[in-house]
């Protein structure tokens, strides 16, 4: 009974070492600030950053469900998106109210970010009311300030705007407003590029926005689970002032430093090199890139090819079914890849992996299926009926004449489909599955060419790769004996 006793101590002591060891998961938006304060809080407590991982639907699912921690997020959003209310709440009271959700949040950092709409200096435009005299003006809002309880909606409503904007990647949209293919985009108070680019902040004359003060929003036993992250959190309360943050958001989008090198140079670390596209190509992270996006892909298709060959194969044995087949699988194809991601992540209750690989396996599907009835359906009527004359079974015709004349056909489904993933994975990183879309989606929040490219030139190159492998993998197959 001693020893049993012992052993449930050890194995007690070592699952407590397993957790302390257990790094905390720091989520972030994709935009600027919120890629720079996840790598402050990754730094700090030495945690797991899964950066970029979408809008706050996401970031609260994503802690709901135990995908991540903690990530920077602002009292007004809290109030209007989350706890979906419009009253000005205090801290104290937020954190009442998000002890339902099994959240809460504290550690304010010092500085708020408000949202704002801008405007060229020369547009004669000075506070949003004059908006509303201007049906003529071309807005072009962030996707995410377009949807928001307290964005657009709330806003038209509030000034009785008559335009009809257009939703625009927020990177994006100062390029358009500077060459004057929009008249008007939301900003942050914080933005960097607001003075850079002569923006006219305009002036919020009814008080519509709320305040935006920057807290850390977490799981509500988070600070117990991590004592010791927390602990280095409480170092960083109240120590970025607006002014700091507007430089470290300078530091990524004008200098072009990396958000990893802005949060050490905060940090204490010394400054940081100016990106350079051979730098970025082959930063730090190149290899667990690549391994994350391999792994996307021939995680998906492996299974794809598991399930689309039996089903092409069923799809050819039993007539009726062949449309259906086809046409269901066919009819993935049409969903667009963001829009299943975002299905899929209710759906499983998780982020990252488990949504992409359902989302890339299903893509997969229909090159796989499609060739397998195609290949099938294209073998001579005449075999079929010489191996029956020799007393072969049904199965011994599929396995020794239908499939071995047909693998050629099949193979080139996976390879299609093997291609095709390659470059859909890159969407997995919208919702923190990683791969090379993680530096697209970073190069898309800064407007910065060199990361899109950085990202953008693997990916091909690792599509130009694989099919080169299959292309050699099916010059062997067609030397191979039959």
């Amino acid at each position: 009974m001693g020893t049993r006793r012992l052993g449930a101590l050890l194995l007690l002591v070592a699952a407590c070492a397993v957790q302390a060891q257990e790094p905390i998961r720091v989520g972030s938006k994709r935009f600027t600030e919120s890629y720079i304060l996840g790598e402050i809080l990754a730094q700090t407590a030495r945690g797991q950053h899964k950066a970029g991982l979408g809008n706050t639907a996401i970031l609260v699912a994503a802690l709901e469900n135990d995908a991540i921690d903690v990530y920077p997020e602002y009292t007004g959003t809290i109030s209007n998106e989350i706890l979906r209310t419009e009253e000005r709440l205090q801290l104290g009271e937020i954190n009442r109210r998000l002890a339902a959700l099994g959240l809460a949040a504290s550690l304010p950092l010092g500085f708020s970010n408000s949202y704002a709409l801008g405007a060229r200096r020369d547009s004669a435009l000075h506070a949003i009311s004059d908006l509303a005299r201007r049906p003529e003006l071309r807005l072009g809002l962030s996707h995410e300030f377009l949807g928001r309880r307290d964005g657009w909606p709330g806003l038209k409503a509030a000034y009785g705007l008559p335009q009809s904007p257009r939703g625009l990647d927020h990177g994006l949209a100062y390029e358009g407003l500077v060459a004057g293919e929009i008249d008007v985009m939301d900003l942050y108070s914080t933005d960097a590029k607001i003075e850079r680019y002569r923006i006219a902040v305009l002036a919020d004359d009814r008080h519509y926005f709320p305040a935006y003060d920057a807290v850390l929003l977490h799981r509500a036993d988070a600070p117990r689970r991590y004592p010791q992250a927390f602990a280095a959190f409480a170092r960083l309360q109240n120590s970025i002032d607006s002014r700091t943050m507007v430089r470290l958001n300078a530091r990524a989008e004008l200098d072009k430093v990396p958000f990893g090198e802005v949060a050490r140079e905060y940090l204490g670390g010394g400054p940081a090199a100016k990106r350079t596209l051979r730098a970025a190509l082959f930063a730090p992270d190149s290899g667990r890139l690549l391994a994350e996006h391999l792994g996307l892909v021939f995680g998906s298709l492996l299974v794809a090819a598991l399930i689309g060959v039996p089903l092409g194969v069923l799809a050819a044995k039993v007539g009726w079914l062949a449309q259906p087949v086809l046409a269901l699988t066919g009819l993935v194809q049409t969903i667009p890849s963001l829009a299943l991601l975002a299905f899929l992540i209710p759906l499983t209750g998780r982020i990252g992996l488990w949504p992409a690989l359902i989302a890339l396996f299903l893509y997969a599907l229909l090159p796989i299926t499609r060739n397998a009835h195609a290949g099938l359906a294209q073998v001579p009527r005449g075999l079929l009926e010489a191996g029956t004359a020799l007393g072969l079974s049904s199965r011994d015709i599929l396995y020794r004449i239908e499939l071995p004349l047909a693998r050629e056909t099949i193979m080139a489904g996976v390879k299609t489909s093997a291609v095709i993933n390659v470059g859909t994975a890159t969407i997995a990183a919208f919702i923190g599955a990683g791969g090379f879309g993680e530096r697209i989606a970073q190069g898309l929040a800064l407007n910065d060419h060199i990361v899109l490219l950085a990202g953008a030139l693997p990916a091909a190159a690792l599509a130009l790769a694989v099919h080169a492998a299959f292309e050699v993998a099916e010059r062997s197959l067609a030397r191979a004996p039959r």
